[in-house]
Formats: C-alpha cells, sequence, structure tokens
C-alpha cells in the first residue's frame, strides 16, 4: 500500500489546532503514534481522511513546519495563554463564511441602491461613551425601562437583535461553525467579531454564550460598528482591557446597557452586593457581572470591592451547568445563525434567478431543496 511522507510538525499543529487528543486519534488511526515517531507514514487515504477530520488543507502536510495563519481582520483579543496566540480553523472557518456573506450582501445592496448605513464609522474614541451610548440608543429605538419589562433575558436579547437588524446590521449567532453541530465553536477564544462596512456591517456573536453575556457582546460589538473597527473581541463585561478601543466599547455597551441615570434610582444601597447584582441584573435584563461593574462606575463601591466580588461571581457562575435547550425550531435558527436580514435577501435573489442554488446553499447551510423552500416560508419571502 502506497504511503506518503506528511510532515510530522505539521500533524501534531493539525491535531492541537482541532483540539484532538491522542487517544481520540489512535481509535481513528491506529498507528498515529507510529506517525509521530516517523516509524510508519499515512497512507494518501489516511492523510485525506486526517486532514477533513482536522479541517486542514491536505497541501500543508507537504510542508516542513507548519504555516503561520493569522486573523484576517484585527485583533481585540487580551490573549490568556500561548494557545491563543494562534487562531483555530473553527474561528477562521466562521470569520470566512462570513466575510462571505458580507460581501455577496455588499454587491446585493449596491445592485439594488440600497443605501449606506449612515453610522459605520460616525463615533470615535475621543468621544464620551456616555454620548455615543445615547446615539446607539436612538438609533435603535431601545428604551432601557422598556427592557426592563421583558420577561426574560432570551426575550431581551431577541429584542436588541431585532432593532440591530431594523437599523441595518446583520447579527448572526451560532455555537458551531456554519451549520455542523460536531464543530463547536469556544467561548475560551472569542465571543463575537464585528465586519464594519458601509454597506453591509455585520455582528457575530458565539451562540455558545450564555444569553446576558451574549447581550453584553452584542452592545460592545455594536460600539465597534459605530466606530468602523472591524475585530474579532472576547470582552468581559467586569474586565478593563488593556487596548483603548476594547475599553470604549466596553464602557459604550455598558451604558447603552443600563445607564447610570437609571441606575441611581433603582439602587438599594442597604442591600449585600451579592443580593443586589442579582436584583439589578433581573430587572435590567443584563449579567450580574454587568451590574456589578456598574455599580463602581457609580462610585457606590471601591475597586478592592469590585475585583472580590467580581472573582467570587465568577466562581459562582462557572460553577453554574449551562442548561442546553432542544435547539429550537430549525428555520427559526436558521435566520438567527445567518441573520435574517442576510437570509432573507439571499433566498428571494436565488428565488429571482440572480444567485445559484449551491451558492445561497453553501452560504445559508442548508443541503436540501425542500429545505431551502420551507425556510423561504418561514422567513416570510414566499407565502
Amino acid at each position: 500500500m502506497t504511503t506518503v511522507a506528511a510532515s510530522v510538525p505539521v500533524l501534531r499543529w493539525a491535531a492541537q489546532r482541532a483540539r484532538l487528543h491522542d487517544d481520540d486519534l489512535i481509535a481513528r488511526f491506529n498507528k498515529w503514534p507510529l506517525w509521530l515517531s516517523g516509524e510508519a507514514q499515512p497512507t494518501l487515504k489516511q492523510l485525506e481522511d486526517f486532514a477533513r477530520l482536522t479541517h486542514t488543507a491536505i497541501g500543508y502536510f507537504f510542508l516542513p513546519q507548519p504555516p503561520a495563519l493569522a486573523l484576517p481582520v484585527p485583533d481585540f483579543r487580551t490573549l490568556r495563554d500561548e494557545a491563543l496566540a494562534e487562531p483555530s480553523s473553527d474561528l477562521l472557518d466562521t470569520l470566512y463564511l462570513c466575510q462571505q456573506r458580507q460581501d455577496w450582501y455588499r454587491d446585493h445592496a449596491r445592485m439594488h441602491g440600497l443605501t449606506a448605513v449612515p453610522f459605520v464609522g460616525s463615533a470615535s474614541l475621543q468621544e464620551a461613551s456616555e454620548v455615543v451610548a445615547q446615539r446607539l440608543r436612538e438609533t435603535l429605538g431601545l428604551s432601557a425601562d422598556a427592557r426592563r419589562q421583558l420577561p426574560t433575558w432570551t426575550e431581551a436579547l431577541r429584542q436588541l437583535i431585532v432593532k440591530a437588524e431594523d437599523a441595518g446590521v446583520m447579527v448572526m449567532v451560532s455555537s458551531v461553525v456554519g451549520s455542523n453541530s460536531h464543530r463547536k465553536l469556544d467561548v475560551g477564544e472569542f465571543r463575537g467579531f464585528a465586519l464594519a462596512d458601509s454597506l453591509a456591517p455585520l455582528v457575530f456573536l458565539n451562540g455558545a454564550d450564555s444569553k446576558t453575556a451574549q447581550m453584553f457582546t452584542l452592545a460592545h460589538e455594536l460600539a465597534h460598528v459605530w466606530l468602523g473597527a472591524t475585530g474579532v473581541s472576547d470582552t468581559q463585561a467586569g474586565q478593563v482591557p488593556e487596548q483603548q478601543t476594547e475599553r470604549w466599547c466596553n464602557q459604550v455597551a455598558a451604558e447603552l446597557l443600563m445607564p447610570l441615570e437609571e441606575l441611581r434610582p433603582a439602587h438599594d444601597r442597604n442591600a449585600p452586593i451579592p443580593d443586589e447584582i442579582q436584583r439589578l441584573a433581573r430587572e435590567f435584563k443584563v449579567s450580574t457581572l454587568v451590574a456589578l461593574r456598574r455599580l463602581f462606575d457609580a462610585g457606590y463601591i471601591s475597586r478592592t470591592v469590585l475585583w472580590q466580588h467580581y472573582q467570587e461571581e465568577q466562581e459562582r457562575l462557572c460553577m453554574l451547568k449551562e442548561r442546553s435547550g432542544s435547539g429550537g425550531d430549525f428555520y427559526r435558527s436558521l435566520g438567527a445563525r445567518t441573520s435574517k436580514r442576510f437570509a432573507r435577501a439571499i433566498v428571494s435573489s436565488t428565488l429571482e434567478g440572480f444567485t445559484s442554488f449551491p451558492d445561497a446553499f453553501r452560504m445559508l447551510g442548508v443541503r436540501k431543496t425542500a429545505t431551502f423552500y420551507e425556510a423561504a416560508r418561514e422567513l416570510g419571502v414566499t407565502a
């Protein structure tokens, strides 16, 4: 049986990027340890299977050393360890897919004479975060008081997404790469990203995160859009990022979701801090970490108290087990994964003959024609 001389350093690199352990690989390729030692080599079929499993271009395995892969957009993440220095194939493929969707929608907007979205790049770091947050609030038609009336965080997040889409921003939320349920996105690597564009602004949220965390990430990425700053983020509400852009976007997001002028009359100074942040989080439909940070911003607690309770709250949240939902209705999640604005546009374009079915299927993540037509009905494109 013919074997091929695959590069050992690249084999190791591909396995690490795909987060595959030796035990997992031995179960699939029983000579995996021998490949790494150089005592055996894979057949071409085995190498092709390994390339598909690790989502690696097969040509890379003939290089003496792994290629240096970088994000195609600015990286605003605060790296917590060396493993994050190189993006995973999951993050890269998600970015590439969203860039393809954005490119398609930009061409679609030009062909149909759609006007530019006026607020993209309209803000600057020199402006006060409170001023910009107010502009976002006015543009999106947001009311903190109205959000407080919503029954759940899920409803609050859904409302914010709808308002962002109505304003012209495509919002895509997914916990997997495309529609591949076997490729789950890692919250530890990134929480979201923004692709600023005057005709096709796009925000992606890592759906593996909690709903409250997604709400803050969406507000943060919208601040990126207003700033006109494309990039990947792993921002957290209570942290103070080193990068000025991330600090500013955090401040805008916090003020957008929990304005200080509304926090002050709602705050109970006599309540224990753990109880108070739980109550405020429920009232404003934000995370407890946002509520804690805003108490500090308002001058109600010191920095020492902030970090003490921040660490305690992080530990409490880490101990809570995420409840896995049923996944909901596929066609509704299709609009969530790909943005209803984008999905409706590409479905309409395909039915009108301007976009090929294979291109639409690839960007929507559907495989069957029947599924496509059912999605068209669910999205309101066809009766």
